[in-house]
């Protein structure tokens, strides 16, 4: 039976997103450009409501990729033949764009093993973001080595730290483990910014030289993307296979009912332990990454903020899924670029369209009461 107030609800809300939508445009306006907006969000949002449920009914668009072949695995590398002329089809701006877009989307991922499939609340990730990068550029200026001789010693470098949080931190739940994992953000970005002999403080390293590949520089923007896409390709590839074996089945009875996993024999504490370093071990990449993009690192570039935004990017595109996730992270950072000539109202659109997302998506846009780790 259906709750008694759904249909009520189905319309009181719409309205109630129209008007709150409509007076935060009206400063910026008028009444007039309000009262429109007002009336257009308040038809439009029903009509796409309705017919969002005919298409989960009838499922046309799954229908059609089975009528196509698509939903074969065979057929899904052909998903990627599109990003591969990115670099030929688009300036130098929007290449840079994307490059910062796969790194997110690195980042995002790994974060997504932790909230997600393990149902932990981290609000420090970009601890290991900064950790990563650092110790690139550490390796990379004091000790010489290259870009592919110093990425697994700083990916062993961030899986460790995240082993040695985890050890103490999975002792709490809830707001403790979360206020636990947002201190320990803070206390790496301090640590960086005030080790003046190591770190050079708020001056940053600078001269991190760029990879090369057989000797070929990739200092290039279009050189740079197709290393980045090499490193999303690997990611979702292996973050796919993780999440449907074993420990991934774990991490996901771990999420819906801790209690209920530890009856049934799995170690919860290792398991847990197995997310934290999993999840750490891909922001590492990560952070290398972005510190060899750079050429520089300071602890501006890893603040709470840029926790925060990781954690939108996994809840607005669906915790525990793949493909949610890497919309989520590739609308956090295209639509305040496309929105950057609206320079007044950019954070606002944006803003409110994570609200709008929250309202009448709160599972996020891919995600499910109940998500599959296949997803």
């Amino acid at each position: 039976m259906r709750p008694i107030g759904g249909k009520a609800e189905r319309f009181t809300k719409p309205l109630i997103a129209s008007a709150w939508f409509s007076l935060l445009f009206l400063p910026f306006r008028g009444p007039e450009a309000a009262g429109v907006l007002f009336v257009v969000l308040a038809v439009s949002i029903p009509l796409l409501g309705a017919v969002s449920d005919r298409v989960k009914k009838t499922g046309p668009l799954r229908q059609g990729l089975e009528n196509i072949g698509l939903k074969s695995r065979r057929f899904a590398p052909l998903l990627f033949a599109p990003l591969l002329v990115v670099p030929l089809a688009a300036g130098n701006y929007w290449i840079d764009v994307a490059v910062l877009a796969g790194i997110y989307i690195i980042l995002a991922l790994g974060l997504n093993v932790v909230v997600g499939y393990a149902g932990l609340l981290n609000l420090g990730f970009a601890a290991f973001y900064a950790i990563g990068a650092y110790s690139y550029a550490l390796l990379n200026t004091m000790l010489g080595l290259g870009f592919w001789t110093a990425l697994p010693l700083a990916v062993g470098i961030t899986t460790l730290a995240g082993l040695l949080l985890a050890f103490p931190a999975l002792r709490l739940r809830g707001d403790y483990l979360a206020i636990v994992t947002l201190g320990f953000g803070e206390i790496v970005r301090l640590v960086l910014n005030n080790w003046d002999s190591l770190t050079k403080g708020p001056n940053g390293i600078s001269g991190i030289d760029a990879p090369t590949f057989f000797g070929a520089s990739l200092a290039s923007l279009p050189a740079y993307y197709y290393l980045v896409l090499f490193f999303v390709v690997v990611t979702v590839f292996v973050m796919r296979r993780v999440v449907t074996s074993k420990i991934g089945r774990a991490w996901i009875a771990i999420r819906e009912d801790e209690i209920a996993s530890s009856a049934m024999g799995i170690s919860t504490m290792r398991y847990k332990l197995y997310a934290c370093a999993f999840g750490a071990f891909w922001a590492g990449i990560a952070g290398c990454l972005f510190a060899a993009k750079m050429r520089f690192v300071s602890p501006e570039s890893f603040t709470f903020m840029e926790s925060v935004m990781m954690l939108c990017m996994v809840i607005i595109g669906g915790a525990g899924s793949v493909a949610g996730v890497i919309l989520g992270a590739l609308l956090l950072v295209f639509l305040p670029e496309l929105l950057r000539e609206a320079q007044l109202y950019r954070m606002l659109a944006v803003g409110c369209g994570l609200v709008f997302i929250m309202v009448f998506r709160p599972q996020g846009l891919f995600g499910r009461k109940n998500a599959s780790p296949e997803s």
